[in-house]
C-alpha cells in the first residue's frame, strides 16, 4: 500500500501526463500504480507517468541535475518521451526546482537540453533521427508503407493520402513484430502543405495519443527524407508543434501546460 501522494497534472498539445515529484527516488512505484494512476475512469487519468527524481538518486553518472522516470500508461518502462520532456522541464521552473533558461534533462535515451522561459513554449533537443528503412503496418485490413524512424524510441511512420481524421485507430495497428521485438509507436501522416503536416500516432503501451513529440519528429523525418529536413509544422489533433530538422540533430518546439495539482488518498494505491 502507498500512501498519499502529491501530483501534478500537465500536458503538451494534449499528450498528458500524471507528474510524480520523488527527488529522492525513495518511491515504490510499480506498474499497477503507474496503471491506476492513468485510469481515466477509475484514476487521476494519464497517457503516462513522469517520476521526478534527482539524478544522483538514480546511480547514474549523467550530466544533469534531474532525471525523467517516464512510464507509460500500461505500466510499462518507456526510453523517451519529448511532450513529456517538455512538461517536465516546465514542471521543475514552475516548482523552482531550475531555473529558466538551457540545461540537460538525463533520460534513458541520454541527455535532453531544453530551453525554455519563465511561462510560454518549451523546446527539446532531440538528437538526430535515424531513418533505418521500409517497414509496413496494417490497419482494419489494409497495409501501409512506412519508414522506420529511431528517436530514441521506436517508430514506424506511413504516408497516407487521405485525411488522417478518417484512419480508424480504435484498435492496434499490426506490425511485423521480428522487426520491432519491443513494440512500436505507429504513425500515419498527410502532406497538408509546404513542410506542413498532419498526423495521428498510435503509442506502444497507451493506445491513440492527442500527440507524440517522439513521433512528430520521426514523421518530419520520414517526410523530409533524409534531406535535411528545415522547418515542419506538425499538426496533432491535440494541437500544433514545430520540429526543425538541421541533418546533425532536431529540436521540437511546443506548448507545455501544469493544469492541476493535489495529493492521491491514503491507500488508495
Amino acid at each position: 500500500m502507498i500512501e498519499a501522494m502529491r501530483f501534478v497534472k500537465g500536458h503538451g498539445t494534449e499528450n498528458d501526463f500524471v507528474i510524480l515529484p520523488d527527488p529522492d527516488g525513495v518511491l515504490d512505484l510499480t506498474a499497477e500504480a503507474v496503471r491506476r494512476l492513468c485510469d481515466r475512469r477509475a484514476g487521476i487519468g494519464a497517457d503516462g507517468v513522469l517520476r521526478v527524481v534527482r539524478t544522483k538518486a538514480t546511480g547514474s553518472d549523467a550530466d544533469a541535475e534531474w532525471f525523467m522516470d517516464y512510464r507509460n500508461a500500461d505500466g510499462s518502462i518507456a526510453e523517451m518521451c519529448g511532450n513529456g520532456v517538455r512538461v517536465f522541464a516546465r514542471y521543475l521552473v514552475d516548482a523552482g526546482l531550475a531555473p529558466p533558461g538551457e540545461w540537460d534533462l538525463a533520460t534513458r535515451a541520454g541527455l535532453r537540453r531544453v530551453t525554455l522561459g519563465p511561462s510560454g513554449d518549451v523546446s527539446v533537443e532531440m538528437g538526430r533521427p535515424e531513418l533505418l528503412g521500409p517497414a509496413e503496418a496494417s490497419l482494419a485490413g489494409a497495409a501501409f508503407a512506412g519508414e522506420r524512424v529511431s528517436v530514441g524510441n521506436p517508430h514506424l511512420a506511413c504516408r497516407v493520402t487521405g485525411p488522417v481524421a478518417a484512419l480508424d485507430l480504435s484498435r492496434a495497428p499490426g506490425f511485423d513484430p521480428a522487426v520491432f521485438p519491443d513494440g512500436v509507436n505507429v504513425e500515419f501522416f498527410r502532406g497538408v502543405g509546404e513542410r506542413h503536416v498532419e498526423m495521428r500516432v498510435f503509442e506502444r503501451g497507451s493506445g491513440e495519443t492527442r500527440s507524440c513529440g517522439t513521433g512528430t519528429v520521426a514523421v518530419a523525418a520520414a517526410a523530409a527524407g533524409g534531406t535535411g529536413g528545415g522547418e515542419w509544422t506538425v499538426d496533432v489533433p491535440g494541437g500544433r508543434v514545430t520540429v526543425v530538422l538541421d541533418g546533425a540533430t532536431s529540436h521540437l518546439r511546443g506548448p507545455a501546460v501544469l493544469v492541476a495539482e493535489g495529493e492521491t488518498r491514503p491507500g488508495w494505491i
